[in-house]
């Protein structure tokens, strides 16, 4: 066996309570488990799903390695209330995989387990593996309780098209000088009768909240995961969006004008020229690889409120429920589909459907940065397009800059009332204060329900 490491929203909290402490099947509970023990048997993996190219060439690895094991997998997708139900009924999986999210609203009812234990007994070393505010993702107190994959970090595409026709150079594209970038803004914007028809940038204002909130200097979480929405320093990133709204036409003028794009097609907001700059996640190039004869793309990372570089994780997590039949093999299975071996065989099977395909190679980012670079050294190659690969350097390049969203037994219910404190405050429903007082009121009634008050 190779153990090579180089270094819905929240369920209901009274459902969560009532099944605290109830081992579905009578299997292991963090006391009792003995991960040293001979992986063998059956092991049920639950929320693999869709394996792609990527999934599917880990999932050979790992069975390779761990060979006395027969995975019994459950492809469909991970689904909150199905989980607490499962574990209730005693139906319980060996293996989960979820959002990062969920993993510490679990940990806090006990209803998985903590890895500390299998790390020690796999010989890995987790803030050594992984990048370290991953790890924190899955950290709860003193613990990790999750197997941490993907980290995907935020950039922002500029499309040079556009800037070049309304004389805006990529440094004006600056989040951490607002002066600077809502002239750029101003410079690109293009109405018609009072409706966007071409906006100087799109910040992504609700799917990326956190990244504003915590990139100006906000916090959503405090240090035991208690929510801190209505901390003083959320404000500046809420009136930054505000500004980028009003700036084109309102937020709900914009969000009204980024609804209709065709996000995955051929008419894109980058090849129809909807957009001078927009935040995107290090898989969008991807989608706009095919069109690559069509658009002039560049990329600048986004800046925080001191002008560094920033970045919020994000992404999948395994993990092993308590009461799980087979959580020695899950624990040696879980080493293996994420290590740096199995992200390997997986680079090298998106680097032959991008062959056949004749697309572009923009990487794969694992969670880990030695897999990170590995693959980045041997498998991302010219595209023969410089600007393109300028966008491949720049996510690259951000990686290192990244701060978890907070882990917190509500974090599913955090990021809601973010995005719902958000929305309030750029229509203009409420003012920053009282949307985020009001986020913060419905996070702690479910923080109290979810600990127990």
């Amino acid at each position: 066996m190779s153990r090579q490491r180089t270094g819905i929203a929240v369920l209901g909290a009274a459902s969560l309570l009532m099944i605290t402490g109830c081992g579905g099947g009578g299997g292991a509970t963090a006391e009792d488990v003995d991960f040293g023990a001979d992986a063998a048997g059956t092991l049920s993996v639950w929320g693999f799903e869709n394996a792609d190219d990527v999934g599917q060439a880990r999932l050979d690895y790992a069975a390779g390695e761990v060979s006395d094991v027969e995975v019994d997998l459950d492809a469909t997708a991970f689904d909150a209330q199905k989980f607490t139900t499962r574990i209730a009924s005693g139906d319980v999986p060996d293996v989960v995989q979820m959002d990062r999210r969920f993993v510490t609203t679990y940990a806090a009812q006990g209803l998985v387990l903590p890895m500390d234990d299998c790390f020690a007994e796999q010989d890995v070393t987790p803030d050594d593996y992984w990048y370290p505010f991953v790890v924190d993702d899955v950290r709860y107190e003193d613990q990790v309780w999750g197997v941490p994959q993907f980290y995907q970090p935020p950039a922002i595409i500029v499309n040079r098209a556009v800037l070049d026709e309304a004389g805006v150079a990529n440094e004006e594209i600056d989040t951490s000088q607002p002066d600077v970038l809502l002239e750029a803004i101003a410079k690109v914007y293009q109405e018609s009768g009072g409706v966007p028809t071409r906006l100087g940038f799109d910040p992504v204002a609700t799917g990326q909240a956190p990244l504003w909130i915590l990139g100006m200097g906000g916090q959503l979480t405090d240090a035991d995961g208690v929510p801190t929405l209505d901390d003083p320093s959320n404000i500046a990133g809420i009136e930054m969006l505000q500004q980028i709204s009003d700036a084109q036409g309102g937020f709900a003028e914009v969000k009204s004008f980024t609804d209709s794009f065709d996000t995955f097609g051929d008419q894109n907001q980058f090849v129809a020229d909807q957009v001078g700059a927009q935040v995107n996640a290090q898989w969008y190039p991807n989608v706009l690889s095919p069109y690559i004869d069509d658009i002039a793309i560049q990329a600048v990372p986004f800046l925080d409120s001191e002008g560094n570089p920033f970045s919020v994780t994000g992404g999948q997590a395994f993990v092993i429920p308590a009461g799980a039949a087979n959580a020695a093999a899950a624990c040696e299975w879980l080493v293996e589909v994420t290590s740096e071996n199995a992200w390997m065989a997986a680079a090298e099977a998106r680097a032959a459907t991008r062959e056949a395909d004749g697309g572009i190679n923009t990487g794969l980012f694992t969670g880990a940065p030695g897999p990170d670079q590995a693959i980045r050294d041997q498998y991302v190659v010219p595209s023969g397009n410089d600007d393109f690969d300028q966008v491949i350097a720049t996510y690259y390049d951000v990686l290192d800059y990244g701060q978890s969203f907070g882990s917190s037994p509500v974090g599913q219910e955090i990021q809601n009332e973010l995005n719902n404190a958000v929305t309030a405050a750029l229509l203009g429903d409420k003012n920053a204060e009282e949307a985020l007082a009001d986020a913060q009121a419905a996070a702690m009634r479910a923080y109290d329900n979810v600990t127990g008050g």
